[in-house]
C-alpha cells in the first residue's frame, strides 16, 4: 500500500531537525535498519540546510517536504521557491560552494547522492529547487540466506 504525507514549515534553521524527525518517523512503516535510518536523515538534513541557506538568502520562504512509500521504496522530494541555483552541474561538484567565506563544505549534495538510492536535482533560475531522493530498504536477503547456510 503507497502512503504519502507533505509537509511545509518556514526556511528557519531551528526547523531542520523537525523535518529530519519527521521524515524519519514517515519511513519507519518501511522497517528500516539504524544505518538506512541514518541514511535518510542525513539526506534530508542536507537537502533542507540547503533551502535554508541558499535558497532565500535574507529573504523568507518556505520549505516543502512529500514523502510516498511504494512497496520499500521511500520517495522524498524537498523543494524551495527561492532563488534558483545558476548552474547545477556546477552545484553538483564535491567541494563546490556559493558561500565560501562561511565555510561551507559543498559536500551537501555529494552526501545525498551517497545516501540514497537514487537522487536528481532540478532548479530554475528565480522559480526555486527541488531535490528528488529514493532511499530502497531491505537487506540483502541473498545474502543473508548464504549466511545462514555456512
Amino acid at each position: 500500500m503507497k502512503n504519502h504525507m507533505k509537509l511545509e514549515f518556514a526556511a528557519l534553521s531551528e526547523n531542520e531537525p523537525f523535518a529530519r524527525g519527521a521524515v524519519a518517523a514517515f519511513c519507519l512503516g518501511l522497517n528500516p535498519t539504524l544505518d538506512e535510518l541514518s541514511d535518510v536523515k542525513t539526506a534530508v538534513s542536507e537537502a533542507v540546510t540547503n533551502c535554508i541557506v541558499h535558497a532565500y538568502r535574507g529573504r523568507t520562504g518556505n520549505v516543502t517536504i512529500e514523502c510516498e512509500t511504494d512497496g520499500n521504496v521511500l520517495h522524498i522530494k524537498i523543494s524551495d521557491n527561492g532563488r534558483g541555483i545558476d548552474d547545477v552541474k556546477k552545484a553538483l561538484e564535491p567541494f563546490y560552494t556559493t558561500l565560501e567565506d562561511e565555510e561551507r563544505s559543498g559536500m551537501g549534495f555529494t552526501i545525498m547522492q551517497t545516501f540514497m538510492t537514487d537522487f536528481r536535482l532540478e532548479s530554475a533560475k528565480g522559480v526555486g529547487t527541488s531535490v528528488l531522493m529514493s532511499k530502497r530498504f531491505g537487506r540483502n536477503t541473498e545474502t543473508e540466506v548464504l549466511a545462514d547456510a555456512e
